[in-house]
């Protein structure tokens, strides 16, 4: 046990916590009450660490890293924390003492809803791998009133219910007051002389408060705990009694409303112009604040901006924070007077960028209008970056209009924010091997034949302790009473489980404790579902965002087609198979959405079958988030990674899979590349097209799904019954978006973009060999357990490793307490 974890003052100080929060006794608390009392115990041990991590920082007058991302997916953080101090058990034991059951205290936790995917997921286990090995590290994001949305999923279709996880108060967050910065938006340039040289002020402009509020990122049994740093927006001037008493009382509250909309809510819908003018003001919001900040710290300690790169990193998770460029140069140009090229070379030895999508229409770009509109100054220095970017191309490809016209930042209306990130930084880093190749080699062959050297590859990777220590203790436990607990903190050495693999005893006890695993998820499913399912099934789980790449469509038809067969042949010999759905579609995109729909529309008539004998089940997930995530992770058999070749930049639900023990079925895309190396192809299902076939199909033509429909009974069969009214006999045409996205679309895109047709026999050929193996339990164990043994290269203490040698240089920090 650690020191400094004392369980007679933890007992006191939740006793305590709960007279002096609610006026009560623990017999009167609820469990909301109780969580939390626990919650701000657990906090009181943090505090001592975490004043001490930072006079450690000082004292070494360390590198910094800020890490500037729009989402940080943390998950729950109580039952973490606890792990993190290496306390589960004594802390168990004094809530039983209270009458209690931690698990039970935990579920009254709400997921912080501070992002959406994997991009936040990714820089929530980034800042956990950084506390855990000890380096420097800020993570810097928004603080949003309601995240994303709460999934509802209601007859079928999936609504959006805000997520207001701020309603009871958050317990592990700090108000720093001390730390606010004003944020200017809009107005105009106004340039003036001041001895001599020229100074450019913003003028007329809306501003707000920049508010932090800081969360302890505790690092596994170090002592370390290192800061997310959330924004929150307030009015300058709160409230106008001018305005109020001339009875304009819209006025009167207009800075507030202003401040109140850029923090309340992640991602607002983009597919209008007020949603872009709203995504674009809390980018800059969060990244002015920030960087202003990091720029205010060193400043504290050091007299020469000059050498500012040499104690700051700014590390761009994506294209969302791009404007740190421009912001940095603002603040080197305009209020310390430095002269372009000094600033210049200042920002682009301080910012880092981490590109994570191949698909070019996701790179973010935004209206000229409406940037130079909102952002005036900023603008100006774009625009000078631009016009000097465009010499240096000039000069290195005399003539090449086709360079310019794809490398330039500002062009045809709009600013390129990837553009203006590998100009302005010095290190581009895809997240899977694969993925740098293809950004080398044809999304960003440009920039990578102008200046191989920024360019470098970090392969994403998990925290083993959040899921696997925490969300599977059994599993945990049981890795440790084989291995030792080495691999809490090193992954590397997960690989002595191998030895195992071949032993009838220990694939059993695997194997109990996965069932357990699934008659865990089996009860959450009935409680929130409704719906029976058989721990002994198939447990073949997808769980991630919704997006057509992913293809959750693909995996749908093949439901469909299993269940066909099944009617066709009731006796049909199929090991019984469970298809857990889970995932959230962004509220514009109306196809994703269309395709929860027919998931549902699938599962109400599959599950309602009762000709087919119980040998098929399918299950929608509601509102998929980390806390659930644990769970579904270690009760999954199969991990479905079926992405189209070339489309998906690592994943990281497939190292998840991996690590509890899920056998993936995928394509050679992403990190599935390099988990089926480490894994061996004989432990996995690999089928589809390779992502050179995709590209060459895509730059050349010649695929044409309508072939496949025409010579495919099957599949034909499948498609007619999305238009026949087969899954939605009140209204036959609700799935014929989907059936001419696949056929004969009606837009501008090609039918069948992502492959899904082409791949589908394939697929069903690997869902096949996967029904054969599960058979042979021996064999299924055992690649089960190679599974875990070899997912020592997916821990993001590793990735980070990688980024401190290659690109931040941070130096590690011992922190003891007195």
């Amino acid at each position: 046990m650690k020191m400094g974890f004392d369980k007679d003052s933890f007992k006191k100080s939740v006793i305590l916590n709960v007279k002096n929060i609610y006026r009560k006794t623990v017999e009167e608390a609820t469990m909301e009450q109780m969580y939390q009392a626990v919650a701000y115990a657990v906090k009181d041990v943090i505090i001592d660490e975490w004043i001490a991590t930072h006079k450690e920082y000082e004292k070494n007058d360390v590198k910094t890293l800020y890490y500037l991302s729009m989402e940080f997916l943390m998950g729950r953080a109580l039952g973490n924390n606890i792990i993190s101090f290496m306390a589960r058990d004594e802390v168990k034991e004094v809530l039983c003492e209270l009458g209690f059951e931690l698990n039970a205290i935990e579920d009254q936790e709400p997921d912080p809803a501070l992002g959406n995917g994997g991009l936040g997921r990714l820089a929530a286990c980034f800042l956990d791998s950084l506390s855990t090995l000890g380096y420097p590290a800020y993570g810097c994001g928004i603080r949003y009133r309601y995240g994303m949305f709460k999934q509802k999923i209601k007859d079928g279709f999936q609504n959006e219910v805000p997520d207001n996880w701020l309603k009871n108060g958050y317990p592990f967050e700090i108000r720093r007051a001390e730390y606010a910065t004003e944020v200017k938006f809009g107005g105009f340039v106004k340039t003036v002389w001041e001895n001599g040289k020229e100074r450019f002020v913003q003028e007329n402009y809306q501003s707000v408060r920049a508010v932090p509020y800081d969360m302890p990122i505790v690092g596994y049994g170090n002592n370390v705990v290192n800061t997310l740093r959330i924004w929150d927006a307030e009015a300058v001037n709160t409230f106008s009694l001018d305005s109020f008493d001339r009875g304009d009382y819209q006025k009167a509250v207009e800075q507030e409303n202003l401040a109140k909309t850029i923090v309340e809510v992640l991602y607002p819908n983009d597919n209008h112009y007020a949603g872009k003018e709203l995504r674009l003001k809390q980018q800059y919001f969060f990244i002015s604040a920030s960087v202003q900040r990091a720029v205010m710290k060193y400043m504290e300690k050091h007299d020469d901006i000059h050498k500012f790169y040499e104690k700051t990193v700014f590390q761009l998770n994506d294209t969302h924070p791009t404007v740190a460029v421009p912001e940095l140069m603002r603040i080197l140009l305009d209020d310390f007077s430095l002269s372009w090229d000094e600033a210049w070379e200042i920002t682009t030895k301080t910012c880092a960028y981490t590109n994570h999508t191949i698909m070019s229409e996701a790179l973010e770009k935004w209206p000229i209008e409406l940037f130079s509109r909102l952002l005036p100054r900023i603008y100006q220095i774009v625009e000078e970056i631009n016009r000097r970017f465009q010499q240096k191309i000039s000069q290195m490809y005399p003539g090449d209009q086709n360079k310019l016209s794809k490398m330039s930042i500002v062009y045809n209306g709009q600013v390129r924010m990837a553009n203006l990130a590998i100009v302005g930084g010095f290190s581009v880093n895809g997240v899977a091997r694969l993925h740098t190749e293809i950004l080398k080699n044809q999304e960003l062959k440009d920039f990578y034949q102008m200046m191989p050297e920024k360019f470098n590859n970090k392969t994403n990777g998990i925290t083993q302790r959040r899921f696997l220590l925490h969300g599977n203790p059994l599993l945990a436990d049981w890795v440790t009473r084989k291995i030792g607990d080495d691999w809490i903190t090193d992954l590397s050495h997960i690989r002595r489980l191998e030895v195992y693999a071949d032993d009838p005893k220990c694939q059993q006890q695997f194997m109990d404790i996965k069932y357990q695993n699934k008659v865990r998820l089996a009860k959450y499913i009935k409680e929130h579902n409704g719906i029976e399912i058989d721990p002994r099934s198939i447990f073949d789980v997808q769980v991630k965002r919704l997006h057509e790449y992913k293809r959750q469509l693909m995996n749908i038809l093949h439901v469909m087609h299993l269940y066909n067969q099944l009617k066709d042949n009731p006796n049909l010999d199929m090991v019984p198979r469970t298809f857990i759905f889970g995932a959230k579609a962004a509220a514009g995109y109306k196809r994703a959405k269309l395709t929860i729909k027919l998931i549902n529309a699938v599962a109400e008539v599959v599950n309602n079958d009762r000709s087919i004998g119980g040998k098929l089940k399918v299950v929608f997930i509601e509102d998929y988030k980390v806390s659930n995530a644990e769970i579904i992770f270690a009760a999954a058999d199969v991990s479905e990674q079926i992405s189209t070749a070339s489309k998906e930049a690592s994943g990281t639900g497939n190292m998840k899979f991996m690590l509890n023990g899920a056998l993936t079925i995928g394509t050679m895309d992403g990190a599935n590349v390099e988990i089926v190396e480490e894994v061996g192809a004989e432990n996995a299902f690999i089928f589809g097209l390779s992502s050179d076939e995709v590209i060459r199909y895509e730059t050349q033509g010649g695929y044409v799904p309508m072939e496949i429909f025409n010579n495919d009974y099957e599949v034909r069969r499948v498609l007619m019954q999305l238009i026949n009214g087969y899954y939605s006999p009140q209204d036959p045409e609700l799935f014929r978006d989907i059936y001419n996205s696949l056929l004969n679309t009606q837009s501008s895109d090609r039918a069948d973009m992502y492959f899904i047709l082409k791949d589908l026999p394939s697929y069903a050929e690997a869902q096949k060999r996967i029904d054969k193996a599960y058979r042979d339990e021996a064999w299924w164990a055992k690649a089960a357990m190679l599974n875990v043994a070899k997912s020592g290269k997916f821990t993001s203490d590793r990735t980070i490793e990688e980024y401190v040698r290659d690109i931040w240089h941070l130096e590690k920090v011992k922190v003891e307490l007195d």
